[in-house]
């Protein structure tokens, strides 16, 4: 297949566009900026999702067979400080790549969603049918979108799987690729950020509704969230519809079990101090992911913490050496 990833050099994109390449198919990548990350192997348009024009002639000089859509903003904390930058990136983004594909008649869509859409939950693990209450403008923004994939689907046949991500994290597991963000706000690469430039570390929170006091998440590798996207696109090969899958592990780990795996790995102790509290963050996310099992035979492979902490020190301390 032919097939167009919007923020395709990003973290989780960029991941995404060498799974495709490794099963043969067609790639173009749609971003604002361009990343030599392929050698030339693929074709690339560099631009801004909110130009209509632009995004208009990129599928008018190609012909596309399905769209994974990545490009979006995704820090929760700074979506509380510029809600309005949140809605309009994210949402009219997708809106103008959904146009785009009712007019040249594209009907497969994967949408990179997130478990924000369901704010504090009132059931743990979460299952995909739990009330939607996001807590903050990224979630909302992401589930705005997951509505407008629902009247497509309706009104104009566009079938779409939205995969509603846990905490992503880790590296390529021989350190070669992974997250990279020029502002970062997730969780491991900050700490390992913080022992490789010997700096203090602030853990944003101790007074959560958890066991320690700390956020739980459920963190599931970048690897396997690329072929969660691969099954996604094997379902609307075979089925209509508009679909929904939580993907995690069903196992949820605190910040500090994650900052006590980064000494682990590292050997190295990290200097905490605590801040406040992000406003808009959930005391715990972990994933009912039986649907995207049994209706997909998704897997995990590389989600274990160890696996993750262990790809990602060795993708940042490779980079800084």
């Amino acid at each position: 297949m032919k097939i167009l990833v919007t923020g395709g050099f990003g973290y989780i994109g960029s991941f995404m566009v060498q799974r495709l390449l490794e099963d043969n198919h067609e790639v173009v990548i749609l971003d604002k900026v361009q990343k030599d990350l392929f050698s030339g192997r693929i074709k690339s348009y560099i631009g801004d999702l909110l130009d209509k024009k632009f995004v208009e002639s990129v599928f008018s000089a190609e012909s596309f067979d399905a769209v994974i859509h990545f490009a979006g903003f995704i820090s929760m904390g700074e979506s509380m400080e510029k809600p309005g930058k949140y809605f309009e990136n994210n949402i009219v983004g997708a809106l103008n790549i959904l146009d785009a594909m009712v007019k040249h008649g594209i009907k497969k869509f994967v949408f990179s969603s997130t478990a924000g859409v369901y704010g504090n939950p009132t059931t743990t693990p979460i299952p995909e049918d739990h009330p939607k209450n996001p807590t903050n403008p990224y979630g909302e923004s992401k589930y705005a979108v997951e509505r407008l994939l629902e009247w497509y689907s309706q009104i104009h046949g566009i079938s779409a799987v939205s995969l509603r991500y846990f905490n992503a994290a880790g590296a390529s597991i021989d350190g070669q690729r992974g997250e990279d963000h020029a502002s970062e706000s997730h969780l491991i690469p900050r700490a390992i950020s913080a022992l490789l430039k010997d700096e203090d570390f602030m853990l944003f929170g101790d007074d959560y509704d958890t066991p320690d006091g700390t956020c739980v998440r459920d963190y599931i590798h970048v690897l396997d969230l690329a072929e969660a996207h691969m099954l996604a696109l094997k379902k609307l090969d075979t089925q209509a519809g508009n679909f929904c899958y939580n993907v995690g592990t069903g196992k949820g780990y605190s910040n500090k079990d994650v900052l006590q795996m980064v000494e682990k790995i590292s050997g190295q102790s990290i200097k905490t101090h605590i801040a406040s509290r992000r406003a808009g963050d959930a005391d715990i996310l972990v994933a009912d992911s039986s649907k995207i099992q049994t209706e997909l035979g998704f897997s995990p492979k590389f989600s274990r913490l160890e696996t993750i902490v262990e790809s990602a020190w060795k993708y940042h301390s490779g980079k800084n050496a």
